[in-house]
């Protein structure tokens, strides 16, 4: 397997548990509140990637352990990434009080369109396939997320600021994975989640152990699945593809969120939600083409 379907397969997977996290996190907003949602599950995924980081290494499936940066240097990069992702989650999180779990994931997606209009004022170029993957995925996003009388509820204006902040986490992983340890990366954002999302949920919110136990399985999924699994693929993922690709692969995790929603929680789409799906697929086919403008000049 070359390294570039390596990474979309590892980007694919991460969208395919994020999606199915969205009912997960919807769920649990019955029984506790946003900030200690988000402290909970970061501090969870902490501490799953801290234990796992040896073990990986012990079988060989990881980076070796002589060959790994120190822990040191992923100190200050996995701070950033912290920052941008516990304000993403945490603006989703509030979003998903006044929303579906389905029109969260295909809000949150918009980072595919956010992602290339950062990336150009830090000098990248994208490919021409890639404008043309942005605007299938943009099409199928307005087919799956605007109603017949144009409105957006609070929720998905939380979750518009939410799609702005995992856009910045996106950029901020492109420029410090390719020279870091994934796992370690991941861990330490997660810590900053976790610092960050625990001073906020007890000086805002009243966390309660019985509302905790009442969604624990929610919880477990989001932070060891969507949280360790997910994001760590992410981190490796991401070592192998540009930033605007990652983006248009993991904006799957929108149309992920809508067969969880429909599975799990009996939410239908109408069929002007289905073709936004199918477009979003296609876009995500479509920004994988060869640049043959590329292989001319060669």
């Amino acid at each position: 397997m070359n390294n570039r379907l390596k990474g979309s397969v590892a980007l694919i997977a991460a969208a395919f548990v994020w999606g199915m996290a969205f009912s997960a996190q919807s769920n649990a907003m019955r029984y506790i509140q946003p900030f200690t949602f988000v402290f909970l599950r970061s501090a969870i995924t902490c501490a799953v990637l801290l234990l796992a980081t040896p073990l990986f290494r012990r079988v060989g499936a990881h980076r070796a352990a002589d060959a790994a940066p120190p822990l040191r240097a992923h100190i200050v990069p996995g701070m950033l990434c912290g920052v941008f992702l516990v304000s993403a989650t945490i603006l989703q999180q509030v979003g998903l009080v006044y929303t579906t779990p389905a029109k969260s994931g295909f809000v949150t997606a918009l980072y595919i369109v956010i992602v290339p209009i950062m990336g150009l004022f830090l000098g990248r170029r994208v490919r021409p396939a890639v404008w043309l993957g942005l605007a299938l995925s943009l099409t199928g996003m307005v087919l799956l997320c605007v109603g017949d009388d144009l409105s957006i509820n609070a929720g998905d204006l939380f979750t518009l600021g939410s799609a702005f902040m995992f856009s910045c986490q996106i950029i901020m992983v492109g420029r410090s994975a390719p020279n870091l340890d994934a796992m370690l990366l991941s861990a330490m954002q997660f810590a900053t989640c976790a610092v960050v999302a625990g001073v906020a949920a007890f000086a805002f919110e009243t966390p309660r152990v019985e509302g905790m136990l009442a969604c624990w399985t929610s919880i477990l999924y989001v932070a060891v699945f969507s949280g360790a699994v997910g994001y760590t693929l992410q981190m490796v993922g991401q070592k192998y593809a540009d930033p605007t690709l990652a983006s248009l692969l993991m904006c799957l995790e929108s149309v992920f969120a809508a067969l969880g929603g429909w599975l799990l929680l009996g939410q239908t789409l109408l069929p002007r939600e289905l073709l936004g799906c199918g477009l979003m697929l296609a876009a995500s086919i479509v920004a994988q083409l060869p640049d043959r403008s590329a292989h001319h000049r060669a």
